[in-house]
């Protein structure tokens, strides 16, 4: 798991949804992310996978960002591309409904 310390990755948990951000802890089912968002809703992916791959569609809805998040509940744990990071950093506004 020490792999994945400093690492942006895409988590999945069990009840808070689907978060992205870079790893400052990860043991068994609980991370904490910094630099975090989360994911509210997306377009332009089918999977989890293909978001860590290629990022998502402008039209996605994203969180604004928060400086750490403690997740428990996790079962999925995907490292980004440096592509997909810079859609999800930078390439999406914070959603305001």
């Amino acid at each position: 798991m020490k792999k994945y310390i400093g690492k942006y990755v895409v988590v999945r948990t069990v009840s808070a949804g689907v978060h992205v951000g870079v790893v400052e802890e990860l043991d068994r089912d609980i991370c904490v992310l910094t630099q975090a968002r989360r994911i509210w809703s997306w377009e332009g992916a089918f999977t989890l996978s293909e978001i860590s791959k290629n990022g998502l569609a402008t039209s996605s809805k994203l969180s604004v960002f928060v400086d750490d998040i403690y997740l428990t509940g996790v079962i999925e744990v995907i490292p980004c591309t440096g592509a997909a990071q810079t859609i999800l950093t930078i390439g999406i506004d914070p959603y305001v409904p």
